[in-house]
């Protein structure tokens, strides 16, 4: 049986759209406030996750957003993520444009139960906060992967809006096999960002 995996990066204050600054969101671009060697562990964290994921579901603006930027690379983590099959969840979208793709157009929960019942593995959502609310809303998320920027932006689209509950979790272990923490801690100085 698949496992859903929702996989955003996401602001202190639970922000997550625009993170390179490429939608005009006011706030966006808060993805490149960090250093070159922050967005190296980054890169590896997410080459690790699509070397360990069976699929990717995304929605059909994320499927846009990463088929204009993957297609033409390479490398491990782009022959990775274009080769592996991805699943779109669009009500509008016919011809998806990342290679090795299907759409899904009946009900997401539907099309998504079913889809976790046909593969075994990670499937992971990236990106798609849309579809994520969905998904958390209707009980179908096995676990969530948020890579947590140290930065408050005070408004924007969260992945957690309109009343969703994911419920908590048991720490998961960390590859060296000690536990991580139930709780971080986070020291920052706060910093004004121009408007």
């Amino acid at each position: 049986m698949g496992k859903i995996v929702i996989s955003e990066n996401v602001s202190l204050d639970g922000v997550v759209q625009d993170p390179t600054g490429e939608e005009g969101f006011k706030f966006g671009g808060w993805f490149l406030d960090i250093g070159d060697r922050d967005r190296e562990e980054w890169a590896k964290v997410e080459l690790a996750e699509a070397l360990g994921a069976q699929a990717l579901l995304l929605g059909r603006r994320s499927d846009e957003y990463f088929s204009e930027r993957w297609l033409s690379r390479s490398g491990e983590w782009a022959d990775r993520l274009n080769s592996m099959p991805k699943y779109v969840v669009s009500s509008t979208l016919s011809e998806p444009g990342w290679n090795n793709s299907t759409v899904l157009t009946g009900g997401v929960v539907g099309e998504v139960s079913r889809l976790k019942q046909q593969l075994d593995g990670d499937i992971v959502v990236p990106a798609s906060y849309q579809l994520g609310r969905t998904l958390i809303e209707h009980d179908l998320v096995d676990e969530l992967r948020l890579v947590v920027f140290p930065v408050v932006l005070g408004a924007g689209e969260r992945l957690f809006g309109g009343g969703q509950r994911a419920q908590a979790a048991a720490p998961r272990q960390r590859p060296d096999g000690r536990r991580r923490p139930r709780l971080p801690h986070l020291r920052a100085r706060p910093q004004r960002l121009n408007d």
